[in-house]
């Protein structure tokens, strides 16, 4: 798998299964934004570990149930590292139990 030439946003990539993804699509060559609500410290160190091993790499703040956090996160990613090839929503946001098509963006 070669990912050279796309960018990857992934929410919740501060720590567990986020940060292992991060890291991965970084290996396989794709410029990753490394997503955290709260965690800075935790973005900060997955994207210098993506950079040690030559990767390219973000850390992008937004708390993802706030639409323009996450519209500020897109526009933040596009403008460092190219648009949005690969988006992975890993990030633990709490929402109503009910089926997908009947939750509102609120």
């Amino acid at each position: 798998m070669h990912l050279k030439g796309k960018t990857a946003l992934v929410t919740g990539a501060s720590r567990g299964i986020g940060a292992a993804i991060a890291k991965t699509l970084a290996k396989y060559g794709a410029k990753v934004a490394v997503n955290y609500a709260n965690s800075k410290d935790a973005a900060e160190k997955v994207v210098a570990e993506i950079i040690a091993n030559g990767g390219q790499a973000l850390a992008v703040q937004a708390d993802v149930r706030d639409n323009q956090a996450v519209k500020a996160m897109v526009e933040k990613t596009v403008a460092e590292l190219g648009p949005v090839n690969i988006l992975i929503l890993n990030a633990g946001a709490q929402v109503p139990l009910k089926p997908f098509l009947q939750l509102t963006y609120e």
